[in-house]
């Protein structure tokens, strides 16, 4: 079977079938760098590294982008009208008492930092807004020269109007639009739907990352970034894109249509869109205390690969909810596969298993249905096969799951163990309990651990 995805413009599934059957282009919303991403953010990015390793999986060579948003998103995007408020990362400066640019490096460092720890690979570049500014002034240029803009007090605007396909892929109407907004709508807007594309810097205070522009002092709307980078970076038609849900309904149908307004070409011809992680079954928020971080994970004992399982758990066009509970049912699952691959030995004569790897693919190409996928790797370790080929086969299987399986197959306990081991063993034999422990706590400190059982021991590669 081939590859087969759920497309949000057309609402349905359909066969992929890319530009270029040599080399597929996706490009994914990354972060706006002003803090740290939460497991929300993590479930959209991990998303985006499974769809971009399942393509490959299926041979197709890649040209991966996500972008880093440095400048120009407001807070008024949580209101229901992106175009005011003031710039995170000139909100953060002022929090830190940081530059706007030091802030961006700061939290840019300790997405790629915990991109790593989750096993997420990094796409073939990242496009930081600010080093785009000319390609956005030239696009917006561009929508002038055609008629699609106009000027208010506040900056210049995309008149949504002249886009007769406004609203496919979000299927919001002006009315929807003003019943969603929490705030005043900007009077001197033709259409609730119009959106910035550039803004105009305030008079009454200094920013600190501002540009000069045709039309004066300021900086680039949100939704413009993306576009300019995209297609500076990918082309004017690009095969997939991907992003939160949260982003169709406004962000991403901006893009669509200032970019297929300049170019009169479709932007994009696959929308992914990831599903909401809820929190004890309510919705996520700093406001809540529940936006847990990567950091927040780890201060209680979790592995990130446990969160990247848990992610997995469920299709990702379905909501997901987090419970530390169900982060610690997944966390012994992931220990339990460890234990039974550490107890397999490879041999070099072994093959890939062909019915579980076909198994496995037609998971994934099932619009990505890792579920399914997981479900097929736990059917193969119950399989009556051998040890060798299951080992080869779940090394086939870890190049999209990406759950470190080579760190815990067979290895060698070193001498130095082994005679730890028999050293506590005695002691408990005779009773010596307070030495048994501080050897116990020395193997531990090698890497190791001992699981006392009812016919003697097992030690394991500690995890």
């Amino acid at each position: 079977m081939g590859l087969k995805l759920y497309n949000s413009l057309s609402k349905k599934v359909e066969d992929f079938k890319p530009l270029n059957p040599s080399v597929v282009t996706m490009y994914t919303c990354g972060p706006t760098v002003y803090d740290y991403a939460h497991i929300g953010n993590w479930r959209t990015y991990t998303l985006a590294d499974v769809m971009h390793k399942a393509l490959k999986f299926n041979d197709y060579k890649v040209k991966y982008i996500m972008n880093l948003t440095d400048v120009g998103h407001l807070t008024g995007d949580n209101l229901g009208d992106a175009d005011i408020g003031e710039d995170r990362l000139e909100i953060a400066a002022e929090r830190e008492g940081r530059s706007a640019r030091d802030i961006a490096n700061y939290y840019i460092d300790d997405f790629l930092k915990n991109g790593e720890k989750l096993n997420i690979q990094k796409p073939a570049k990242f496009t930081r807004a600010t080093d785009y500014i000319q390609d956005q002034i030239d696009l917006i240029k561009e929508l002038e020269k055609k008629g699609y803009t106009y000027r208010t007090t506040d900056g210049i605007y995309f008149d949504t109007n002249k886009f007769k396909k406004y609203g496919a892929l979000s299927g919001m109407t002006e009315e929807s639009i003003k019943e969603g907004a929490r705030v005043e709508p900007n009077p001197e807007k033709k259409h609730p739907a119009d959106f910035a594309l550039w803004k105009f810097s305030p008079t009454d205070k200094i920013r600190w990352q501002e540009w000069d522009s045709p039309w004066g002092v300021g900086f680039p709307g949100w939704h413009i970034e993306c576009s300019a980078m995209s297609m500076k970076e990918l082309g004017d038609t690009i095969d997939l894109h991907l992003g939160a849900e949260d982003l169709r309904m406004i962000h991403h149908q901006n893009e669509i249509a200032q970019s297929e307004a300049a170019t009169g070409r479709q932007f994009v011809n696959y929308w992914i869109h990831g599903a909401f992680l809820l929190v004890d079954g309510g919705r996520m928020g700093k406001s809540l205390g529940n936006a847990y971080t990567l950091q927040d994970i780890e201060s209680k004992n979790f592995d990130p690969i446990s969160l990247r399982y848990f992610y997995m758990t469920a299709h990702y066009r379905t909501p997901l909810n987090f419970t530390w509970e169900a982060l610690q049912n997944v966390q012994n699952s992931l220990k339990k596969l460890y234990d039974i691959v550490g107890g397999y030995k490879e041999s070099k004569e072994a093959e890939v298993d062909e019915r579980y790897l076909e198994k496995f693919l037609d998971a994934l190409n099932d619009d990505i249905n890792m579920p399914k996928a997981i479900a097929v790797l736990w059917e193969m370790l119950k399989a009556d096969m051998d040890e060798s080929e299951k080992i080869k086969t779940l090394f086939k299987f870890d190049e999209v799951l990406g759950l470190n399986i080579e760190n815990y197959v067979g290895f060698e306990i070193p001498q130095k163990v082994l005679d730890l081991v028999k050293v506590r063993q005695e002691y408990r034999k005779v009773g010596i309990w307070d030495k048994a422990d501080l050897i116990r706590r020395e193997i531990s400190q090698l890497g190791y651990v001992v699981d006392d059982t009812g016919n003697g021991y097992k030690v394991k590669r500690k995890i």
